[in-house]
């Protein structure tokens, strides 16, 4: 069943019950009326001559409306990063794609102190213009049953595009990646099934839904569910999303490591008793921020992995099955194997190679890309780009991307792991990132880059040599107000190697005419 058709069905089985806390316009949207408003926007979506169609509005009813909506109307809804660089990335998602209109809201672009581009409309205008000869066959079609309602929308195969996201880009250039209502719905089935959520939940819905971390989590799931999502569109409000959390009494949210380290700090006791599940992803979860949860809340950080091209979901810790440190064991419908880094054998337990998987969350492809595709996606198994292994337990860690691993001297580094061990020995309120630089007799040097400059790096080193080679120790420590992020919470590694290369070339420079005239 197509992800519309699932909302239709939960619309008319929860009618009057809250879908949508609505926190940035005030309004608490009822199942029923999430329905009527849909089909009102699918027919004036059918409109839209081209098949893709740019949504660039933050978390909030009006996003989730506006997806239903295209599909209904038989539109793919292209999703564009707004956090940063919002015009390139619509600019870059117009020619991808090959569409020119993008659903977008003034109060996001004035907030963002923007100007309109070219192919923009604005959700509050098509609102303004919704009249009674709209509302009328909208109301009478969701007054039938499921069914019906069913086949007054698009309706076609489950291969069919449910949405185009774009990769983060903290690496290289964005890549569009399809997402078929397969994927998306088989996902949603796996994470269900090892979580036990049912339509009691209350979600925080604090993601931007242009990451497939929030689009599946915290907006696919809960609205198929019958589920009552809190929608608010700034997850650095760390203080107001606390108070949200215990005023909603939300019971599951999903975040990054730093969005959980902001909450922690702005959180007050009892912030969250309500909380059953907390997910983390999209990065490393450290040791301080789950045991900061553990003593302050009495609450497990739940650690889990996937990626843009899953759907996004691999595998997940649960609170019945947890291992610190690792990412959980794969959900139902997923596969996993580890291969050798060069010889693609796969591998024993407890033995780090390739990250490959396997089930129907694995994306259609990259749009546009075929070469691309074919080199991630063999024979069904998806090459993910990480390192990891499988333990005696069938729980996987994660142990970085292959590009976060580094040819110091001969021997392969990995970064994360330098990461995990700096960050030991770290203050609390110390945000690190380590990253490598050009060595012209060792191939790279690792260097750290925190968020503060009051600690004693000697002793830190000292202690950081007990556990890793020297060829690992942080060769330089640079300092920086805040470690650059992307807008979904990730570390902008790209950015942050720059930086630190700049940095680098700067001190050698003046480090070879120092003393000179």
């Amino acid at each position: 069943m197509q992800l519309h058709h699932r909302f239709i069905q939960t619309a008319k089985k929860y009618g009057k019950k809250i879908a949508v806390h609505d926190i940035a316009t005030g309004k608490d949207v009822p199942y029923e009326r999430m329905l009527i408003i849909s089909l009102i926007f699918a027919k004036k979506f059918k409109r839209i001559k081209t098949k893709y169609v740019g949504v660039m509005v933050p978390t909030s009813a009006g996003c989730i409306l506006t997806n239903i909506g295209l599909l209904m109307a038989n539109k793919i809804p292209v999703m564009i990063n707004y956090g940063t660089g919002a015009i390139g990335n619509a600019i870059y998602a117009q020619e991808k794609c090959n569409f020119e209109t993008i659903i977008t809201s003034k109060k996001l672009l004035e907030k963002l102190k923007l100007d309109p581009i070219e192919g923009m409309i604005f959700l509050e205008d098509i609102a303004a213009s919704i009249k009674l000869l709209d509302k009328l066959p909208a109301l009478i079609k969701s007054k039938g049953s499921a069914k019906r309602v069913i086949k007054a929308v698009h309706h076609g195969d489950m291969e069919e595009t449910a949405v185009i996201l774009f990769t983060s880009g903290s690496e290289k250039e964005p890549k569009a990646v399809q997402l078929s209502h397969k994927n998306i719905g088989s996902n949603l089935e796996g994470i269900r099934e090892t979580l036990n959520l049912d339509s009691e939940d209350t979600f925080l819905a604090n993601l931007p839904l242009f990451h497939v971390f929030g689009l599946t989590s915290i907006y696919w799931l809960p609205i198929t569910l019958g589920c009552t999502i809190v929608a608010y569109p700034n997850p650095l409000d760390y203080k107001i999303i606390c108070g949200l959390i215990r005023k909603y009494k939300v019971t599951m949210m999903a975040g990054t490591p730093s969005f959980y380290y902001g909450y922690l700090k702005k959180s007050k006791s009892g912030d969250f008793d309500s909380m059953k599940m907390a997910i983390s992803g999209a990065d490393t979860l450290t040791k301080q921020i789950f045991d900061g949860y553990l003593q302050k809340h009495n609450l497990k950080i739940l650690n889990a992995y996937g990626t843009t091209e899953t759907s996004p979901a691999i595998s997940i810790n649960t609170p019945n099955e947890n291992k610190l440190g690792s990412v959980g064991k794969p959900i139902p419908g997923v596969q996993v194997k580890i291969l050798h880094i060069d010889t693609d054998e796969e591998l024993p337990v407890n033995t780090v190679g390739k990250v490959y998987v396997k089930g129907d969350m694995v994306m259609k492809g990259y749009l546009g890309d075929l070469e691309e595709t074919s080199l991630r996606i063999h024979k069904g198994w998806y090459d993910t780009g990480d390192m990891g292994l499988i333990d005696e337990d069938g729980f996987l860690w994660h142990k970085g991307r292959l590009k976060r691993f580094v040819k110091v001297g001969g021997e392969m580094i990995s970064l994360v792991k330098v990461e995990e061990v700096l960050n030991k020995y770290l203050p609390d309120e110390v945000i690190c990132c380590v990253v490598d630089v050009p060595n012209p007799t060792k191939g790279a040097d690792v260097v750290a880059a925190i968020t503060t400059g009051e600690i004693d790096t000697k002793s830190i080193l000292k202690k950081m040599a007990n556990e890793l080679p020297a060829i690992a120790l942080p060769k330089e420590f640079h300092i920086f107000e805040n470690i650059p992020m992307m807008s979904t919470g990730k570390v902008n590694f790209r950015e942050v190697e720059r930086l630190c290369r700049e940095i680098h070339k700067e001190k050698n420079r003046k480090k070879k005419y120092k003393g000179k005239i």
